[in-house]
C-alpha cells in the first residue's frame, strides 16, 4: 500500500513519535480529536492510524481510559526443521519451549466428516470419505497467535484408541507418536507455504487486521509405504513470526 495514504502517514509519524521517546511505555497518547487536529485529517483517519499501532503491538486500547503505549510485542522465529517431530509433545510446543514461551492451545474435533475434494487429493482417498477435523487455535500469553485445520482419514484411526486427536490416552502428543501407537509409522512431511492476506475469519481469530499478512502452510504427513495419513492448513500472522527453515546437511564419510 502507498505511503502517502493519509492514515498510513499519520501512523508513521506516530511510530516515530514513540520509537524516539516522546511517549514510553504506559504512556497515554493524546485523544484521538487531539491527533486529528494536529495532523490536519479527519477523526476516522486518525482512528485507522491508531488502530494500525494496535494491531502492530505498539499500542493498547483500555476501555474507558483511552490509548496507551504497550510494551513491544516480540515477533517470533518459527523454525522448520527436517528433523522429525518425534521426540516432541507437539511441534508447536517444541517452537515455543526453543524460545522460553509457554504455549497451550484449544481444539474441537469433528468425527465423520467428508471429505471436501481438495482434502481428498491431498489424502489420496475419494471425496466424500469419511474423515476427523480439528480446528486448532495456538495460544501464547493467552492470546491466538497460529490456526490449523487438520484432517485425518477415519479409514485409518476410525477404530483405534486415537481417533480423536485430543482425547484418549494419547491426547496432544502428536501426528507422528499418536501414528506410531497404533502402528503407522510416519517417515516424512512435506509442507508448502504461501503468502496470503488474512481474511475476516481469520483476522478475527488472530487479532489482526483484515487483509494482513499471513503465511498459509499446507502440510501433508505420509507413513512409510507413501500413504497420506494427515494433513493441515496452517495459518501463521507475519507480525508475530517469521518463519525460517533449517535443513540438514549430509556429511560425506
Amino acid at each position: 500500500m502507498p505511503r502517502d495514504t493519509p492514515y498510513l502517514q499519520v501512523a508513521d509519524a506516530l511510530r516515530d513519535r514513540i520509537r524516539s521517546g516522546e511517549w514510553a511505555v504506559g504512556d497515554k497518547l493524546p485523544s484521538r480529536a487531539r491527533i486529528a487536529k494536529e495532523y490536519g485529517v479527519g477523526a476516522s483517519v486518525a482512528q485507522r492510524a491508531m488502530e494500525r499501532l494496535t494491531i502492530e503491538g505498539i499500542l493498547e486500547g483500555r476501555a474507558g481510559s483511552g490509548t496507551y503505549v504497550r510494551r513491544p510485542r516480540e515477533r517470533g522465529r518459527m523454525i522448520r526443521t527436517k528433523r522429525p517431530e518425534s521426540h516432541s509433545p507437539s511441534p508447536y510446543r517444541a517452537v515455543l519451549n526453543a524460545q522460553d514461551h509457554e504455549g497451550t492451545w484449544e481444539s474441537r474435533s469433528a468425527a465423520r466428516t467428508p471429505a471436501p475434494e481438495r482434502i481428498a487429493e491431498r489424502l489420496d482417498i475419494e471425496p466424500g470419505d469419511l474423515c476427523v477435523v480439528t480446528d486448532y487455535e495456538f495460544l501464547m500469553e493467552g492470546l491466538p497467535v497460529q490456526l490449523s485445520r487438520s484432517w485425518e482419514p477415519m479409514a485409518i484411526t476410525g477404530d483405534t484408541p486415537v481417533v480423536l486427536p485430543e482425547m484418549g490416552p494419547h491426547a496432544g502428543i502428536g501426528v507422528v507418536e499418536r501414528m506410531r501407537s497404533i502402528g503407522v509409522r510416519v517417515v516424512r512431511a512435506v509442507e508448502i507455504p504461501r503468502p496470503a492476506r488474512a481474511n475476516q475469519e481469520q483476522a478475527n481469530l488472530l487479532g489482526i487486521s483484515i487483509g494482513g499478512l499471513i503465511t498459509e502452510m499446507e502440510r501433508t504427513f505420509y507413513d512409510s509405504d507413501g500413504r497420506p495419513v494427515e494433513t493441515a492448513d496452517i495459518v501463521v500472522p507475519d507480525v508475530r513470526w517469521e518463519i525460517a527453515y533449517e535443513i540438514a546437511v549430509e556429511q560425506r564419510a
